[in-house]
């Protein structure tokens, strides 16, 4: 939907700025998140509502291809769904990360604790198991 904004120029709302689309990964207990925009404070609800519809699934592959911006608030959503997944046997894994939204990960430390692949494919093919 979009916006218009006091000089009349069509803009995109707050909800449309990230879209998030979800699917089965192929194997069972495999969900693929695929993020497309900007993930920030005003974006991160629909991150939020698709990851907690993954609860059960041993893995979620979150690929961030088109993604273009994470802030902080982004970064918290996935570290948070990490510690949980960890904590019901299950993972987060991350595919193509993208400059500018990878530095986030290398700067924060946050690249150290996510399998990273190049693509989502990659991830999905990858049949090892652990952390």
């Amino acid at each position: 939907m979009e916006a218009v904004s006091r000089t009349g120029e069509a803009r995109a709302s707050r909800e449309d700025r990230l879209l998030v689309a979800s699917r089965r990964g192929g194997r069972p207990g495999t969900v693929l998140l695929t993020l497309d925009g900007e993930l920030d404070h005003d974006t991160a609800a629909p991150l939020r509502k698709a990851l907690e519809e993954s609860t059960g699934a041993a893995r979620v592959v979150v690929d961030c291809a088109g993604l273009r911006f994470c802030d902080s608030t982004g970064l918290n959503v996935l570290l948070r769904t990490r510690l949980r997944l960890l904590t019901e046997g299950g993972r987060v894994d991350l595919a193509g990360l993208r400059q500018p939204v990878r530095r986030i990960f290398e700067i924060t430390g946050a690249l150290n604790v996510f399998r990273v692949y190049d693509d989502a494919d990659a991830a999905l093919a990858d049949t090892g198991t652990g952390p």
